[in-house]
């Protein structure tokens, strides 16, 4: 099929020159709303997440939903362009969030406006989520997790769910989780100069060593082993007082084969500090066996991979699949780019799954 992309593309720049950091996307959501409304797509905000349904909705149908978030980090302190200037290069699409994910965002909307005039066998479902970025609160968690979708008498929970973010149009069939910990050591202060106290870093320290060591027994079919790094640490108050208290953190990323609350009580039972998570919901993620999502995944060819990295699939309680236009890598990073070709092609995939997809559900 031949697709427009003209006018996505100026949406996403349209996007990018809107400041959208994460608990503050209502001007960038109004940004999709007027488009939304100007292609004559009938579109709903909830709690500042943008929902909609294919015109010939059908309760008593399964849903298919498509999913991206309109917000951003930060723009990294290295840019060395405007970040919110998506400038004038034809093949190029520079900006905050143009990789990360806006191209998700509108390769999504492009498909979703392909199918929304048509009758479907099952339904069709568009959700432009807020501070995935942030894990905040009023996102796919409130939707998903709180259980609006759920209760909500005009949007369904979807059956199935494709997380829109930038893989490279790859598939990502399972996704690391993510568990933040961190570790309190307990001393006693003293004069550096007199060998007084008991000194909390070296405690940190011993620590520290055990957990770089500790291997988890179980590994995991599809992601392999549990990773763990400790990424900082702070202690003392001066050069010659013995610190009586320190500070690290650790950083873990989960499969399946644990949950994060397995994983703390594992860590605790061998280590001196106090050990704190931040959050235990932050869990591992996979497609479910036997999925049709899998099943049209398969039947297209497509290369499939585990996912590194979170998105809000963490949150989402539906079968789902992570695939959309651009590079991870570029992601977070200061001059973010996509590139048009990127998104065309997402654009294009999409819709052949969708089509494999639906055709799938009529055998």
């Amino acid at each position: 099929m031949m697709i427009d992309s003209s006018k996505y593309l100026q949406l996403l720049r349209e996007m990018i020159a809107t400041p959208s950091i994460s608990f503050e996307e209502e001007a960038v959501a109004q940004v999709i709303g007027r488009f939304l409304q100007k292609e004559g797509i009938a579109y709903s905000v909830q709690n500042g997440n943008i929902l909609a349904l294919n015109r010939h909705f059908d309760p008593a149908k399964k849903t298919l939903a498509l999913d991206a978030h309109i917000d951003t980090v930060p723009p990294a302190a290295s840019y060395t362009r405007n970040p919110f200037d998506p400038g004038q290069d034809e093949e190029i699409i520079y900006g905050l969030g143009s990789n990360d994910d806006g191209a998700s965002v509108v390769s999504m909307i492009a498909a979703f406006s392909y199918y929304y005039n048509k009758v479907l066998p099952i339904n069709l479902m568009l959700i432009l989520s807020r501070e995935e970025e942030r894990s905040g609160c009023d996102g796919t968690q409130w939707l998903f997790t709180d259980g609006f979708l759920a209760q909500s008498p005009d949007f369904p929970l979807p059956d199935w769910v494709i997380i829109g973010e930038p893989t490279g149009m790859k598939v990502a069939t399972s996704e690391r989780g993510l568990l933040v910990i961190d570790g309190y050591a307990q001393g006693v202060s003293g004069h550096a100069a007199r060998e007084e106290g008991v000194n909390a870093l070296y405690k940190a320290v011993e620590d520290i060593a055990a957990l770089r060591a500790y291997q988890f027994e179980k590994l995991s079919p599809k992601m392999g082993k549990v990773k763990l790094n400790v990424t900082q640490i702070e202690a003392g108050t001066a050069h010659n007082v013995i610190p009586d208290s320190c500070h690290f953190v650790v950083d873990i990323r989960p499969t399946e084969a644990y949950s994060n609350e397995e994983i703390l009580n594992q860590l605790q039972a061998f280590c001196q500090s106090e050990l704190k998570a931040r959050n235990l919901k932050n869990r591992s993620s996979a497609t479910r066996e036997g999925s049709l999502l899998l099943k049209t995944v398969e039947e297209l060819g497509w290369e499939c991979f585990s996912s590194p990295t979170t998105s809000d699939w963490i949150r989402i309680s539906s079968d789902a699949i992570k695939m959309g236009p651009g590079d991870s890598r570029r992601s977070h990073q200061a001059d973010e780019y996509i590139k048009v070709s990127e998104i065309e092609d997402g654009i294009e995939k999409y819709i052949r799954f969708i089509d494999k997809f639906y055709g799938d559900i009529m055998e």
